[in-house]
């Protein structure tokens, strides 16, 4: 099974001059999750590269296991320093699309079209969507049958038919 978990790129959170990108935690626990089930792990962002980590998320009182682990991964770690770009994936090569949350999401994941674009196909051919923290947001602007797809959507959901 291939996912693609999608990263923010944005590293300011407004204009308060603090760092911020993607939630460390949100990204390492899954991450290990999909990859320790025998999931091929692609990760995406809307440039390319390596996306900042939130220092907030990094600080030592927000310390997890897997948060460590993820550290002192190298395959995990060289996978984080050249992500893909998310507008070069294609539904058909994967399972689900994971959107990892953050701040950092709700200033370039949430209105692009390149972060909005594999959301469709997953979802329309049946395929499950995901999204964590503040990603869900993501699902906004995304339509089905030309109607949008968090319509009549309430509370905590994953994926409906």
């Amino acid at each position: 099974m291939k996912i693609p978990m999608a990263l923010t790129f944005h590293d300011q959170l407004g204009d308060t001059g603090r760092k911020t990108g993607f939630w460390l935690e949100d990204f390492a626990a899954l991450h290990f999750v999909f990859r320790d089930g025998g999931a091929q792990i692609t990760l995406a962002s809307p440039r390319g590269g390596q996306p900042p980590i939130d220092p907030q998320s990094d600080l030592q009182e927000n310390q997890r296991d897997a948060m460590s682990r993820f550290k002192k991964d190298r395959e995990a770690q060289a996978a984080h320093s050249k992500t893909l770009k998310l507008a070069d994936l294609k539904s058909e090569d994967f399972y689900t699309i994971f959107y990892v949350g953050g701040h950092g999401p709700m200033s370039d994941l949430v209105d692009s079209p390149d972060s909005i674009a594999p959301i469709e196909p997953f979802y329309n051919s049946g395929k499950p969507v995901a999204a964590v923290c503040h990603s869900p947001a993501v699902f906004h602007r995304v339509t089905c049958n030309g109607e949008p797809l968090v319509k009549g959507q309430t509370g905590h959901w994953l994926y409906q038919r």
